[in-house]
């Protein structure tokens, strides 16, 4: 820890008002000689949190927390004793007095932020008055995205020509060689062994740290060139897991709506901006990382959200995304916790696009109905699959599983335990007895690459549940109904409504049941051997399942053709009334959609209750 004379840090203290600090952050109310609000550091709905302006210490008598102004602040940004100290002796304007190697380090930190801050308004003098054709071309692009006009004097933007203009004009300045380096906007040649300029023929973007300094630079290619996007390396003064574009013009906005937005990209970011939303920052080409997160809870109390371009790379993020929640991220760790969020933009559109397009107001609806982090992950992954396939439902839960694993100890597991339950119509023992048992994958790297990797399944893993009883009978029903009704084709044409209707809980069977329908349509003079033999090389495996052995008395087909299709639709209705029953408790859901629904599951409950009495029998 940085040595500071503790005369300093009593000078700090006594000019560092604890209810004024505490205030900015936290609402207060006076009661008697103190102040009390809800505690920043756990969820709490009665305020325990005491500010005792006297003695100026602070106390919660729900989590047990307490002390002075100084660790007030070092738990609340998460920062060290001595950050914590220059912080409030920068808000109360006093010089501290430091060691000489801290001064050092903090003296080439300054530099280093003088070099960045020379080139930034080294480009952004040739973007706007350059005659080159590479800086002719850069305005052209910045105009065809909307981002001309007084964007880049309000963003500064810039350009980077390249062939050493850069050097020369910061050694014309003073600059060493090795400053130069040190920020990472110059670098030595591997063919000519001499300083050069990192970046060439690029739109510049300048990246400023939370107070507007210029720390790095991002670097768009104009025309063809890889990367597209090229960011400054780690230096002393640039860490990207902990930086976010944007961030110094959206704090304000974060403050005022309790929001923070991120997005993918600078133009993103700008754009939004410039349409009247305000709160967006953009990551650097990393996932979303802890770091991040108390950056903006610093300035958003309520929530992030996290906005998804609608391409495949978008998507791709996406669902890196939750793998970032752990037990850290939770409110039983101890803190009060910003909400995590995330939505996808539709039509394979990323932010600019939607609002040039459909304007601010409708992103502000997209991103009014954005879901829990968690809840978006897991519904992504069921999305992908059938859930009205028994192996596909089988398939899905290891996914979700790992999604929850970290924080399987969490009270939120066990909500999306009994989520999972009802969206998979599966007993929610069976779901909390393999989360129990889950592995906890390895913590996400920072590569925007993908996460880390995880083993394989071996080729003869065991599904992640068995069927019960009732889904294997199931399962055997269908497989009659379909023999019947290709060993007996005008049993086929008879039932083919039927056919139809039915919700088949084998993919297989449905693609037999769809080829069936399309063949019998056709050719409904075939035989059964002639449909058998066709749907078998339409659908491999058809014959197999067409040809096995019933377990029914077959010499009244018709019979039988009718007890099994009322055996599935009664059966289909069950899961219909689960469905519903399930999607009642959707707190999203308003007031009418939930009546509708109510409606609905009486009025099937009823058909459900005439149809078991007509019931055939065989």
């Amino acid at each position: 820890m940085a040595s500071i004379p503790e005369d300093d840090i009593r000078k700090v203290r006594e000019a560092s008002d604890l209810v004024a600090i505490v205030g900015d952050r936290v609402p207060l109310r006076q009661r008697g000689r103190d102040f009390w609000g809800c505690c920043p550091f756990h969820n709490e709905k009665t305020p325990s949190f005491k500010v005792d302006p006297n003695t100026q210490l602070w106390h919660c008598f729900g989590c047990g927390e307490g002390g002075d102004v100084i660790s007030f602040v070092m738990k609340l940004d998460d920062i060290g004793f001595a950050d914590a100290v220059r912080e409030l002796a920068r808000r109360a304007g006093i010089q501290i007095t430091e060691d000489e190697r801290e001064r050092a380090v903090r003296g080439k930190k300054a530099r280093l932020k003088e070099v960045c801050e020379a080139t930034a308004a080294f480009y952004h003098t040739q973007l706007m008055r350059s005659r080159d054709e590479g800086a002719a071309s850069a305005r052209s692009y910045l105009g065809s995205r909307d981002l001309g006009g007084t964007i880049p004097k309000t963003w500064n933007l810039g350009f980077a020509p390249g062939r050493g203009a850069l050097v020369r004009h910061l050694r014309s300045l003073g600059f060493t060689q090795q400053q130069m380096i040190d920020a990472n906007v110059a670098l030595i040649s591997n063919r000519t062994n001499k300083l050069q300029d990192r970046f060439y023929n690029r739109i510049m973007f300048p990246i400023r740290d939370a107070e507007g300094d210029t720390i790095a630079f991002g670097g768009r290619v104009i025309g063809k060139g890889e990367p597209k996007y090229l960011n400054t390396q780690e230096t002393a003064l640039f860490h990207k897991s902990q930086v976010l574009f944007g961030l110094d013009m959206a704090k304000g906005a974060m403050a005022s709506t309790g929001i923070a937005i991120i997005v993918e990209g600078y133009t993103d970011v700008i754009v939004l901006h410039e349409a009247g939303v305000k709160n967006v920052v953009a990551t650097l080409g990393t996932a979303l990382t802890a770091q991040h997160v108390r950056q903006l809870s610093r300035h958003a109390k309520n929530k992030i959200v996290y906005l998804f371009d609608g391409d495949e790379a978008g998507q791709r993020a996406a669902d890196r995304a939750a793998r970032f929640v752990d037990e850290s991220m939770l409110p039983e760790a101890g803190r009060k916790q910003v909400g995590l969020y995330a939505c996808t933009l539709p039509d394979n559109l990323d932010p600019a696009d939607f609002v040039q397009q459909r304007g601010a107001d409708a992103l502000k609806v997209l991103l009014d109905d954005a879901k829990p982090l968690m809840r978006y992950a897991i519904d992504r992954k069921l999305a992908a699959r059938d859930l009205t396939d028994y192996a596909e439902k089988s398939r899905v839960l290891p996914e979700v599983i790992e999604l929850l694993a970290p924080i399987r100890q969490s009270l939120m597991a066990q909500e999306y335990v009994n989520y999972l339950a009802d969206r998979l119509q599966v007993d929610s023992r069976v779901i909390q007895d393999k989360l129990a048992n889950a592995r906890v994958p390895r913590p996400m790297g920072e590569a925007a690459d993908g996460p880390a990797q995880q083993p394989a399944a071996p080729a003869n893993a065991q599904p992640a549940f068995e069927l019960s009883s009732k889904e294997r009978e199931r399962l055997r029903i269908e497989q009659e109904f379909l023999a019947l009704a290709a060993t007996h084709p005008q049993i086929g044409i008879q039932f083919a409504a039927q056919i139809a209707r039915t919700m088949w809980r084998s993919r297989n069977h449905g693609a037999i049941a769809e080829g069936l329908l399309t063949m019998l349509a056709e050719y409904p003079q075939a035989t059964a051997a002639e449909l058998i033999t066709a749907l078998d090389a339409a659908c491999p495996g058809s014959r197999s399942v067409l040809t096995s052995a019933s377990s029914y008395d077959v010499s009244d087909p018709v019979r039988l053709a009718t007890f099994l299709s009322e055996e599935l639709a009664i059966r289909d209705m069950e899961q219909n009334i689960l469905s519903m029953n399930a999607e009642i408790k959707d707190s999203s859901l308003t007031d009418d959609e939930r009546n509708i629904l109510y409606a609905s599951v009486v009025a099937l409950q009823k058909e459900l209750a005439a149809l078991r009495r007509s019931h055939t029998v065989v």
